[in-house]
């Protein structure tokens, strides 16, 4: 059943199709030439051409599904979003093909549909930012992993995928551990199995210790320590291991609370010395 549109053109018959979601894709192909011719001469923005350009955006669902098979690794809830994004390609693809130009509409849509997806990986998917390059390569391993588990029926090595990708190995684990950077966890993520059931990602995670930073100027310092004379190192010892008071020492050595002062001063400029002259 058909019905006619009168246009400033000329007479067109327009098709109706009860559901034209459950069309099948090689009678699709065939039905979309027919909307397209109707589209070039309908006046936008008339039911007639909302009613075919509808038509022709259910009808070619299956390219959309189609395309984003090529993604089938992502997750269930991330596959639905793709579906989403690859029909928003179709409906520009749509609004942008001209029968003129004789060219398959399959051929002309299915490249706006692949782009959008990848746009959307692109600009959504990384949750950690990863070099262009890696990002590439990511994608070569997954074609490599596909193809080698197909031909060997296993899990193909790190040295089989470099020599299918003709990369250095060093790359293909570079690539591995891009891909880690397409999905994140909040550090107030729960950790299952738990004895107190309470814990966070975060308890799990290292804290900086400041007192770190001590230990390799603790290793350059102990060769100097060596170096001083016995009275020398005492007073070091004394001053900064049994945290006397400078009198105190004075006391231990029989000598003025001043000239203890002095003689500190004069280690510790030495110390400060040798520490730089390290670096």
């Amino acid at each position: 059943m058909a019905t006619t549109v009168q246009t400033a053109q000329r007479t067109v018959d327009v098709p109706e199709v009860a559901d034209p979601s459950k069309v099948a894709p090689k009678d699709a192909r065939e039905l979309s030439k027919l909307f397209f011719d109707q589209l070039a001469v309908l006046e936008e923005g008339t039911p007639e051409f909302q009613y075919a350009r509808n038509t022709l955006i259910e009808m070619n669902m299956s390219l959309v599904r189609y395309a984003a098979a090529r993604f089938r690794s992502r997750g269930p809830e991330e596959r639905e979003d793709i579906v989403q994004v690859g029909m928003i390609g179709l409906i520009k693809a749509i609004d942008r093909f001209e029968v003129s130009r004789e060219v398959e509409f399959t051929s002309f849509a299915v490249p706006y549909i692949v782009g959008e997806i990848k746009r959307f990986f692109r600009d959504t998917s990384w949750a950690v930012h990863v070099p262009r390059r890696l990002q590439e390569a990511r994608v070569q391993l997954a074609r490599a992993n596909e193809e080698l588990r197909s031909r060997l029926g296993r899990t193909p090595t790190t040295k089989e995928l470099s020599e299918l990708m003709s990369l250095p190995e060093e790359e293909v684990v570079e690539a591995r551990l891009a891909s880690n950077g397409y999905n994140s966890a909040s550090l107030d993520a729960a950790i299952s199995g738990s004895e107190d059931g309470e814990a966070a990602l975060a308890d799990f995670i290292g804290d900086e210790d400041a007192a770190l930073e001590l230990v390799e100027d603790f290793h350059a310092l102990a060769p100097m320590i060596a170096e001083l004379d016995e009275r020398d190192r005492k007073i070091i010892h004394w001053r900064f291991v049994e945290e006397l008071t400078q009198a105190q020492i004075g006391e231990r050595l029989g000598v003025s609370q001043m000239h203890v002062s002095r003689l500190i001063t004069r280690l510790l400029g030495r110390l400060r010395e040798g520490m730089l002259g390290t670096v």
